[in-house]
């Protein structure tokens, strides 16, 4: 039986970048993803964020971005168009407690879920942002078939 190589043997597992000033509530947002089988890259500083994003300074690709809407030193608006300026293909999720704060991310193409989430909530965002951004890469890349023979 042939062996087969660490890549192959290790499931894929969708990484997600999360943005929080508030470390009690990164902390639990975090701990419902993980268990759900995420790998969570928390952050409480956007700035610092926007730059390992940036400059490709995580372990691994990042599948989606999951941010709070007011934070100290940029706000989640300003985090977000940053992200759009450098990749404006990744998901993202804004969660706040002010309603009127979505109309901030007009054409920014983002996910706006307002505060409290309740874990289930949180979770079926996330898989259906996904499961979207898989979706829309596997169609763009899918190679198209060779020309029927004559």
């Amino acid at each position: 039986m042939p062996s087969l190589s660490l890549e192959q043997r290790m499931p894929t597992v969708n990484t997600i970048l999360l943005v929080d000033d508030n470390a009690v509530q990164a902390a639990i947002r975090q701990a419902i993803l993980r268990r759900s089988g995420y790998f969570v890259i928390t952050a409480l500083n956007p700035v610092r964020a926007l730059e390992q994003l940036r400059n490709g300074d995580f372990p691994c690709e990042v599948q989606l971005v999951v941010t709070d809407h007011i934070m100290p030193g940029m706000s989640g608006t300003e985090f977000v168009q940053e992200i759009r300026r450098f990749d404006p293909r990744i998901p993202i999720l804004v969660i706040s407690g002010m309603e009127e704060a979505v109309e901030q991310y007009e054409g920014l193409r983002i996910e706006f879920r307002l505060k409290p989430l309740a874990p289930e909530s949180l979770l079926a965002c996330v898989r259906g942002l996904i499961f979207e951004s898989n979706s829309l890469e596997t169609a763009e890349t899918a190679t198209p078939a060779p020309p029927a023979a004559r």
